[in-house]
C-alpha cells in the first residue's frame, strides 16, 4: 500500500512538472520567434529557418521534450484518469506566462478560467481513483485480453473506420466533431499503449529482459500508428476550424475517452466511494469550464460597457453609461444632418418665393 501511495505521488509530481515544462516551452519558442522577426530574418510562417540559430527557440524545444518525457513517465506511476486531465494545466501556465512575458492581455474571462482550472485540478487530485497495481508486462497482457477492453477496442476501431471512410469525406469540412472524434477515440488507445510501455521501461531498468517480450514491441508499433492518426486528423481540424473551438472540444472528448478506457482496462472506478466519484467528475467538469473560458472568450475585449445596467427611463429607453452620455448629447439625430435641417430648407424655399 505504501508503494502504491509513493507511485501515486511520483506520477502526480511528474504530471505537474510536465504541464509546467510544456507551458513554458510555448513562451520560450514564441520569444525566440519574435526575436528573429525583430532582426528582419525570414519568419517561420514564410518558410524561414532562422529560428534554428536562436537559443531561446532551442530552450523551448528542450523544455517541451522534457515535459513530454515527464508526461510519458507519469502514466507508469499514476492513473490515466488523473494524468490526462492535468494536462490542461499547461494551457493555464502558458496563458499566465504570456501575459507577463509576451504582453498578451488576459481578460477577466481568462482569469476566471485559470482559477477554475486550478480548483478543478485540485479536486481531481483529492478524489483521484486508485487503479489496480500492475508491475509486469504479463499482468498488462492479461488486462488487454479482458472481454471488456476487447469490446471497447472493437467499438473504437469500428467507429473510427466509419468516421474516416464514410462520415469524414461528407461532413468533415462542415462539422467540427468528425475529425476530433477520430483523434479522441484513437487517443484513448494510445494512452493505453503508453501505460504498457511505461511498465516495460520500469522492468527494463530493474534488469529484466523485456526486450525479448513481443508485447512491448507490439505496443510501440500501435502507439506510433495511433499518434500518426491523431496528428493527421487534429491538423485537419485545426486547418478548417478556429483554434478556440477545436482546443476545448478536443480536450473534453479526448479526456472523456481516456477516462472511459482506463476505467474499463484498469478498473480505476471499481473501489471508489460515491463522494470520490462525484468529486472526480465535478473536478473534471470544472476544468472543462475553465478551459472553455480561456479559449472561447480570449479575443473578446472586456470593458465596463459590457456590465453597465440602468433602469429604463419613463420614455422606455435605457440610459447610456455616464461616460457615453455627453457623446450622445453632442451627436446629431442623423449622420450629416441637424434636427432642424428639414425645417430650415422649407423656410429658405419660402424666402426665395417671396
Amino acid at each position: 500500500m505504501a508503494a502504491g501511495h509513493n507511485n501515486f505521488y511520483i506520477g502526480l509530481s511528474l504530471a505537474l512538472s510536465s504541464s509546467i515544462f510544456i507551458g513554458t516551452s510555448f513562451i520560450l519558442k514564441k520569444k525566440g520567434l519574435l526575436k528573429i522577426a525583430s532582426r528582419g530574418s525570414v519568419r517561420a510562417g514564410h518558410g524561414g529557418h532562422a529560428y534554428l540559430k536562436e537559443w531561446l527557440w532551442w530552450a523551448g524545444l528542450i523544455s517541451m521534450g522534457v515535459g513530454e518525457a515527464a508526461n510519458f513517465a507519469a502514466y507508469a506511476f499514476a492513473p490515466a484518469t488523473l494524468v490526462t486531465p492535468l494536462g490542461a494545466l499547461s494551457v493555464l501556465v502558458s496563458s499566465i506566462l504570456s501575459s507577463y512575458f509576451l504582453n498578451e492581455k488576459l481578460n477577466i474571462h481568462g482569469k476566471i478560467g485559470c482559477v477554475l482550472s486550478i480548483l478543478g485540478s485540485t479536486m481531481m487530485v483529492i478524489h483521484a481513483p486508485q487503479e489496480e497495481t500492475i508491475f509486469t508486462l504479463a499482468e498488462m497482457a492479461e488486462k488487454l485480453r479482458s472481454p471488456g477492453f476487447i469490446g471497447f477496442a472493437i467499438c473504437v476501431l469500428a467507429s473510427s473506420i466509419a468516421l474516416i471512410f464514410v462520415v469524414g469525406p461528407r461532413y468533415g469540412h462542415s462539422n467540427v466533431l468528425v475529425y476530433i472524434l477520430i483523434c479522441s477515440s484513437i487517443g484513448s488507445l494510445s494512452v493505453s499503449c503508453v501505460k504498457g510501455l511505461g511498465i516495460s521501461l520500469k522492468e527494463l531498468f530493474s534488469g529484466k529482459p523485456v526486450l525479448k517480450e513481443p508485447l512491448g514491441w507490439v505496443l510501440l508499433f500501435c502507439l506510433v500508428i495511433c499518434i500518426s492518426i491523431q496528428i493527421n486528423y487534429l491538423n485537419r481540424a485545426l486547418d478548417i476550424f478556429n483554434t478556440s473551438i477545436v482546443t476545448p472540444i478536443y480536450y473534453v472528448l479526448f479526456t472523456t475517452a481516456v477516462m472511459t478506457c482506463s476505467a474499463i482496462l484498469f478498473k480505476e472506478w471499481q473501489y471508489m466511494v460515491l463522494d470520490s466519484i462525484i468529486g472526480t467528475i465535478s473536478g473534471f467538469l470544472t476544468i472543462v469550464f475553465g478551459i472553455f473560458l480561456l479559449h472561447a472568450f480570449r479575443d473578446i475585449p472586456f470593458s465596463p460597457d459590457l456590465i453597465y445596467f440602468s433602469p429604463r427611463s419613463s420614455s422606455g429607453n435605457s440610459h447610456a453609461p455616464p461616460w457615453r452620455e455627453n457623446e450622445r448629447q453632442n451627436q446629431p439625430l442623423l449622420d450629416g444632418d441637424t434636427p432642424n435641417k428639414e425645417f430650415q430648407n422649407i423656410e429658405v424655399g419660402r424666402v426665395e418665393n417671396l
